[in-house]
């Protein structure tokens, strides 16, 4: 066992909940309400009476007003607010839409048939939050060049201080579970997410994935079950995991693939691992052309046989971080450690500094401005 494992910290609390305003006395309107809001991942402040309601008016970004406390709100209400609604759950009388019309209410929504519509109302409120996780995309800039093994090792940094999540999105990979030593634990893989439908939770997703600790995996069974990444999914996946986690990385393949790309625009930072050699940085530099567009790449280079800044000037891509090679990594991971084993060394050094820990442990990486 290792004798400096990594130093659990104090949890750093996810994105927030969106103070939604629900005002309805009516049990069954709530019944209703309230699954929707927890697929969203919204957890709304209720208020039965109108009274009760004006001390959040002002301030939530959302109101639903039930039919049953509608005409009460007109009359207590001293001006109209944007992203008011009325809510009902049947359909709705000629009467109810005149009294949203002097509310002020954007539209009135009927139940059942708004349900999908008002989840993603619901939902595109947490994607806006300010704490929503930052999305970190890792990508080799040739083969062998450690890609996977560095997404791990963020992973399990990022871990140390609150939920994260890798995605592994590479079906011909290793498999992150394996990496990470819980791929016989319990969980969705990719096999299951592909047949789901419609809007998928942050929490649901969270509670589903196998994981170690504060760290989940996403990634394929290893018999093969699905061969290739759809789409609908991985998008899906992708933006639960930023509303239900503080870091997401995603392990990106190298092949040319129109869905790889998307992803890589979706990510935060797109790191280019490559390897300190004359073939290692013409893939980074054919990677960096690749991904011209996006407003921030890196280098992550593994080795020191070339310096930074002529990596730099051939690849035209900043290098992020140096590290030397980790020891003991084969075993580490053979021993269902991940490639973290312990909270120092290359691999350590390099996660914290990508991740804004300046003072990470161990002196094996460098920054590189």
């Amino acid at each position: 066992m290792s004798r400096d494992p990594i130093p659990a910290r104090r949890p750093v609390a996810g994105p927030a909940d969106v103070p939604v305003l629900v005002v309805t006395a009516d049990d069954d309107l709530l019944a209703a309400l309230l699954p929707l809001a927890a697929a969203a991942d919204v957890a709304p402040t209720i208020a039965r009476d109108p009274l009760t309601a004006l001390r959040s008016w002002s301030v939530a970004p959302v109101v639903l007003v039930g039919a049953d406390l509608a005409e009460e709100m007109v009359r207590l209400v001293p001006e109209p607010r944007a992203r008011c609604f009325v809510v009902i759950g049947e359909r709705a009388p000629h009467e109810l839409f005149r009294t949203a019309l002097r509310l002020g209410a954007e539209q009135v929504v009927e139940l059942p048939g708004s349900e999908a519509w008002l989840v993603e109302l619901l939902a595109d409120l947490t994607e806006r939050q300010p704490g929503r996780a930052r999305v970190i995309g890792v990508i080799g800039g040739s083969g062998g060049a450690g890609a996977t093994t560095f997404a791990c090792a963020l992973g399990q940094w990022a871990a140390r201080s609150g939920d994260a999540v890798v995605i592994d999105c590479d079906p011909q990979g290793p498999g992150l579970d394996r990496m990470l030593g819980v791929e016989r634990r319990d969980g969705f893989r990719w096999d299951a997410l592909c047949q789901t439908t419609g809007r998928l939770s942050a929490r649901a997703l969270r509670e589903a994935l196998p994981r170690s600790g504060a760290l989940g995996v996403l990634s394929w069974y290893v018999d093969g079950r699905v061969a290739s990444l759809q789409a609908f999914a991985a998008r899906e996946a992708l933006s639960a995991a930023r509303r239900g986690h503080a870091v997401v990385v995603v392990d990106l393949p190298r092949s040319p693939d129109a869905l790889v790309d998307e992803l890589a625009a979706r990510c935060d930072l797109l790191l280019v691992v490559t390897v300190a050699s004359v073939v290692g940085v013409a893939g980074a530099a054919r990677m960096g052309a690749r991904f011209a567009g996006h407003p921030d790449v890196a280098v992550v280079l593994r080795g020191e046989a070339l310096a930074p800044e002529d990596v730099r000037r051939a690849a035209r891509l900043p290098v992020l971080v140096q590290m030397r090679d980790q020891r003991g990594l084969a075993e580490a991971v053979d021993l269902g450690l991940g490639p973290l084993r312990s909270a120092r060394g290359p691999l350590a050094r390099a996660a914290a500094q990508v991740l804004g820990e300046p003072g990470g442990p161990g002196a094996d990486a460098q920054v590189v401005v």
